[in-house]
């Protein structure tokens, strides 16, 4: 049996662990890492750092940014937060094969690694609003939500184990 290389998406909210969960997934699977904050416009970032929620207008340019990646790539990982189905949907624009990998954590959990993460521009002023964007997984999005407390190795595990047949 042939597998492909897969192209997945780690998502969920700030301080879900998307950065560390998806490099390490990335490693595992000897394919390339995209961190999705890195794709940011500097406007988007100056009004995060304020304090300030992004809208859809602000996430468009994202967007285009993040599917342009990863159409450029047979497989890869990119870390995303992919709050709105809208937002996934446009993903698959680029890659209708994707994956996502929810990482999924109380909001004490992420308000707590929010408060200890030092230089980066998310506030932990912004959980609330984006725990009030995400929109979970649908039954018809290929994906797994997983528990976001379980140590990183873990996660990387559970999300190899829950891949589609013939995927790396």
């Amino acid at each position: 049996m042939t597998t492909q290389p897969p192209r997945i998406v780690v998502m969920g909210v700030a301080g879900s662990g998307k950065s560390t969960v998806g490099t390490l997934l990335a490693e595992a699977l000897g394919v390339e890492f995209g961190e999705g904050d890195d794709f940011h416009p500097a406007a988007n970032v100056a009004k995060m750092a304020a304090g300030n929620g992004l809208n859809d207008e602000d996430r468009a340019p994202w967007l285009d940014a993040l599917v342009a990646w990863l159409a450029e790539r047979p497989a890869a990982v990119l870390s995303c937060s992919a709050l709105k189905q809208g937002y996934r949907d446009r993903l698959r624009e680029a890659a209708p094969d994707l994956f996502f990998v929810h990482l999924a954590a109380p909001r004490a959990e992420l308000k707590r690694r929010l408060t200890s993460r030092r230089g980066h521009f998310m506030s932990v002023d912004m959980l609330d609003s984006q725990l009030s964007v995400l929109r979970p997984l649908s039954a018809d999005e290929a994906g797994i939500t997983l528990d976001a407390t379980l140590p990183p190795g873990e996660l990387v595990e559970q999300t190899r184990s829950a891949l589609p047949s013939g995927v790396v």
